[in-house]
């Protein structure tokens, strides 16, 4: 199986910055670079929705228009790892966020099948 690992996420004030990790790793995990990855939150009473998506060597990257200018999404494929660098964050940003691999980058998270437990992540206006 492959397994996820989110860290990093706590609670900051509005402006303030977070960088989300996650960690790839399991019995049948071969290489990261097979693996697109996402990030998706959700918060209480709402559905999953995508955050930021990225190919497996880095060089295609797309945005939620919410985050666009805000979020950077990245990896290194070396250490199988994943970020999330989170600036100028905003009340609205406060959710669970959760990292997911897939073989075919994709923004439904219906088409993840690989996913992390999630990290929380409060902003206080």
């Amino acid at each position: 199986q492959v397994q996820l690992v989110e860290s990093g996420g706590g609670l900051v004030q509005a402006g303030g910055s977070l960088r989300l990790s996650c960690a790839v790793s399991g019995r049948t995990f071969r290489q990261l670079s097979a693996y697109a990855m996402g990030w998706f939150r959700q918060a209480p009473g709402k559905e999953r929705e995508f955050v930021a998506v990225i190919d497996w060597n880095g060089s295609t990257t797309y945005y939620a228009e919410s985050v666009k200018g805000r979020f950077t999404i990245s990896r290194d494929n070396g250490k199988n790892m994943a970020y999330l660098q989170m600036n100028s964050l905003k009340p609205d940003d406060t959710a669970a966020y959760y990292c997911a691999a897939d073989y075919a980058l994709n923004v439904d998270p219906r088409e993840f099948h690989h996913w992390g437990q999630g990290t929380q992540v409060t902003v206080s206006a």
